[in-house]
């Protein structure tokens, strides 16, 4: 059984979710990806070594819920509700990509030439690979919270510390996609 969707407008989705951050709010509650990351550490123990685990995890378990819902409606999403449309993307944006060796720009949705098993068993790869997750990691650690627990709830809650990370998150991005990404793939 194979249906296509469209995607959700903003004026629906935009609704659902201030609907939900309304609800987190009224609750006392606050979302964030990487907060479970830490939840799950504090499952496995991590509380033993690093007093930063040592929490009440059960008090978190509604957020555990937030990565479930994740991974089910990625699944749901890719196998079942996709588009298999070329992404459309501007003109320039495909000949600079292109001459970075990204043969197949707007065709897929991630890139081979940096997430297809060639690219990533690679040297390269790996370095990316791991520079990038300590990066993602310090920067997660050291903002308190990770690019949707500060765009989402911390901007929702009117927290001047999101609106900080958030813009620097945006100057991360225009830096990794003008500087960096052009003295890797050239």
């Amino acid at each position: 059984m194979e249906f296509i969707l469209d995607p959700w407008p903003w004026y629906v989705s935009g609704p659902l979710i201030a609907m939900v951050m309304f609800l987190l709010i009224y609750f006392g509650k606050t979302f964030g990806m990487s907060s479970n990351l830490r939840t799950f550490c504090a499952i496995g123990g991590a509380g033993k070594k690093s007093d930063f685990f040592n929490f009440k995890w059960q008090e978190q378990k509604w957020n555990l819920m937030v990565v479930l819902g994740a991974v089910i409606g990625g699944f749901i999403a890719h196998f079942f509700l996709s588009n298999p449309t070329n992404i459309d993307l501007n003109s320039n944006t495909v000949q600079i990509l292109q001459s970075f060796g990204f043969e197949n720009t707007g065709k897929t949705l991630l890139p081979q030439e940096i997430y297809g098993w060639d690219a990533v068993l690679s040297l390269k790869g790996l370095l990316i690979l791991i520079v990038g997750g300590f990066l993602v990691g310090f920067g997660t650690r050291y903002a308190g919270g990770c690019t949707s627990g500060h765009a989402i709830s911390g901007l929702s809650n009117l927290q001047i510390p999101s609106l900080i990370a958030v813009v620097g998150f945006f100057i991360g991005g225009l830096i990794m996609t003008h500087f960096i990404i052009p003295l890797i793939f050239k």
